[in-house]
C-alpha cells in the first residue's frame, strides 16, 4: 500500500511540468554532463531537502544553459551527488553506477561469498580489526566450505586486517581468510584457513524458523534479514505455519535487517496483527512540491488482509490472503544493525500493541527513498530511458511515523524506548541462530516465560568498536523504500 496507480501519475505528471518552463530536450544537454543533469533534476523533483539546498533551488537557473555551466564544474556524477546532499542531517541517500545491481539487492541477489560477518577493532587498542561470522547464506560457498556463526579470522590471503586495508582485502572475488582464537577481544591466528569464492547469490530472508514449547506456552521464533517483496509469499507461508502451530507468542529476530520494502513492512505488521485492518500502519511525509498534490490518503500506509503483486504499470497479477495472529504483544530481537523497515515495525506496532525488545539500539533510520533511474517520468520504464550508462539514485524523499505521528530517529532502545531488556550480542558467545544456545533468544524466551526485565550483566560487557559489517556492501544497505507500483 505505498502508492496507488493515481497517485504516481499525478506525481509525474506534476514533477515534468514543475522545472520552470526550461527545455532540457537531450539536444540542449551536452554528453558528458547528461548524467550530472539527471542527478540535479531528480533531486530537485523529489529530495526531501530540496527546500533546504540552495543549489537545488526551483529559481536557482534561469535556463537550462545555466545549469549546464553549474554542472560543467562537477567531474563526475558522484561529485555533484555529494554537493547537492544535506548534510549532516541526510545520512541515508546514495547513488550508484549499476541500477541492475541495486535491483537484485533489493531482491536479495548480491555478489556473495554467503558469509556475513562484522569487524571490530582489537580490544589491545591498536588499528587491527578482527571479524567474526555472524550467520552463514544456506546454499553458499561459505557453507560448502565449513564456515559457521561464531568463527574469528584475522587475515585476509595472509596479511593482518586493519582498520585501512580491510576495504581491499575484501574486495577481492576470492580470498582466504585465516581463522583465529578469540582471545579475549586481541585475536591470534590459529594457522587455519579457508578460501572463499563470490557469486551471484539470491538470499532468502527468512533464515531460521522454530517453536518453543515452554510448560503452557508456546512461542514462535523466527529470523528474518530483509524485507524483500520476491519473498513475501514465503513470509507468509512462515506464517501459516505458526497459525498452524497454535503459538501464544512469537519473537522476531531484526538483529541484522537493515530494512527494505515498507509494503513488505505493512504485510508483516498485518501478519503479526490481523485485528486492525485497514487502519493506519504509518504515514509519510514528503517535500512541499509533492505534499501540494498528496492528499493524506496518499500519505497513508494501511494494515490489509492480502498480499498485492502488480506488474511495472501497477496491474494487479495475484493476491495472496494473509495468515494473521491477530497477537496483542510482541517481541523483537535487535541490534545496531536493526534500520529503517525494521524500526517501522516495531514503531508502527507500538501503537496498537505491547511491543518488548531485546537487544541493543538500533541505527535510528526513520526516512525512506525511491529510486530514480533518468528517464523522463524517472522511473526504470519511462519515455526515453537514457541507455548511455546504468546510474540511479536512491534519494531520502519521505519521512515516515506511526499513526501517532512519532518516530525515532536517534534508534529504539530496549528497556528504555519500549519495555524489554538490553542486551548485547557477545562475539565469543554468539550460539546457534534459532536454538536457545543464543543468549539474545534464551532471554528473550525468559523475558516471555516470567516477565523479567531486570537489566543483564550484558549491558556492561565492553566489546571493542564494530567498524564495518558484510551487509554494508550491498547496494541496498540500510535502506527503506517505497514502490510506486504497490497498491
Amino acid at each position: 500500500m505505498s502508492f496507488k496507480f493515481s497517485v504516481k501519475s499525478v506525481i509525474i505528471l506534476f514533477i515534468s511540468v514543475f522545472f520552470f518552463n526550461c527545455s532540457t530536450k537531450s539536444e540542449d544537454i551536452p554528453v558528458d554532463i547528461e548524467v550530472q543533469n539527471f542527478v540535479w533534476h531528480g533531486l530537485n523533483a523529489y529530495y526531501l531537502w530540496q527546500g533546504s539546498v540552495p543549489d537545488l533551488a526551483d529559481t536557482r537557473f534561469s535556463s537550462q544553459t545555466e545549469l549546464n555551466a553549474y554542472l560543467e564544474g562537477f567531474s563526475t556524477p558522484e561529485s555533484l551527488f555529494d554537493n547537492l546532499i544535506y548534510t549532516p542531517t541526510d545520512r541515508f541517500s546514495w547513488i550508484v553506477d549499476d541500477y541492475v545491481a541495486l535491483e537484485n539487492s533489493f531482491q536479495g541477489i548480491t555478489l556473495n561469498n554467503g558469509m556475513e560477518f562484522g569487524l571490530r577493532y582489537y580490544s589491545d587498542g591498536s588499528t587491527n580489526v578482527y571479524g567474526y561470522v555472524r550467520y552463514v547464506i544456506p546454499g553458499s560457498d561459505a557453507e560448502a566450505n565449513g564456515i559457521t556463526r561464531g568463527m574469528i579470522f584475522n587475515q585476509i590471503d595472509g596479511t593482518q586486517i586493519t582498520d585501512t586495508n580491510y576495504t581491499t582485502l575484501l574486495s577481492s572475488t576470492t580470498y582466504t581468510i585465516g581463522l583465529a582464537n578469540y582471545n579475549s577481544g586481541s585475536p591470534i591466528a590459529s594457522g587455519a584457513t579457508v578460501t572463499l569464492t563470490k557469486g551471484d547469490l539470491t538470499e532468502n530472508p527468512i533464515l531460521v524458523t522454530n517453536v518453543f514449547d515452554e510448560g503452557t506456552t508456546k512461542i514462535g521464533y523466527i529470523m528474518y534479514n530483509q524485507f524483500s517483496s520476491s519473498f513475501d509469499s514465503e513470509l507468509n507461508t512462515a506464517f501459516s505455519n505458526f497459525k498452524a502451530e497454535g503459538i501464544n507468542d512469537l519473537i522476531v529476530d531484526l538483529r541484522y535487517n537493515g530494512g527494505g520494502s515498507v509494503n513488505t513492512a505493512t504485510y508483516l505488521g498485518s501478519m503479526i496483527t490481523g485485528q486492525f485492518n485497514d487502519e493506519v500502519f504509518s504515514k509519510q511525509a514528503w517535500n512541499e512540491k509533492a505534499m501540494a498534490v498528496f492528499d493524506e490518503e496518499d500519505l497513508t500506509n494501511r494494515f490489509t488482509d492480502q498480499i498485492v503483486t502488480t506488474d511495472t504499470s501497477g496491474n494487479v497479477i495475484s493476491e495472496e490472503t494473509i495468515n494473521s495472529l491477530n497477537l496483542s504483544r510482541i517481541y523483537f530481537i535487535v541490534s545496531g544493525s536493526s534500520a529503517s523497515a525494521s524500526e517501522l515495525v516495531i514503531n508502527s506496532l507500538s501503537s496498537y500493541i505491547d511491543v518488548q525488545l531485546v537487544g541493543t539500539t538500533t541505527v535510528g533510520k526513520q526516512v525512506g527513498s525511491i529510486t530514480l533511474y533518468d528517464s523522463e517520468n524517472y522511473q526504470r520504464t519511462g519515455t526515453n530511458l537514457n541507455t548511455n550508462h546504468t546510474y540511479a539514485m536512491q534519494p531520502i524523499v519521505l519521512e515516515i511515523t506511526n499513526k501517532d505521528d512519532v518516530n525515532y530517529p536517534d534508534g529504539i532502545i530496549p528497556a528504555t524506548t519500549f519495555p524489554g531488556v538490553y542486551l548485547e550480542e557477545e562475539d565469543s558467545n554468539l550460539g546457534t541462530l534459532g536454538e536457545k544456545s543464543d543468549p539474545l533468544l534464551s532471554r528473550t524466551i525468559t523475558l516471555i516465560t516470567t516477565g523479567s526485565k531486570a537489566i543483564d550483566s550484558g549491558k556492561s560487557i565492553e566489546q571493542s568498536k564494530e567498524v564495518y559489517n558484510s551487509k554494508m556492501a550491498n547496494p541496498s544497505y540500510n535502506n527503506m523504500y517505497v514502490d510506486f507500483n504497490k497498491n
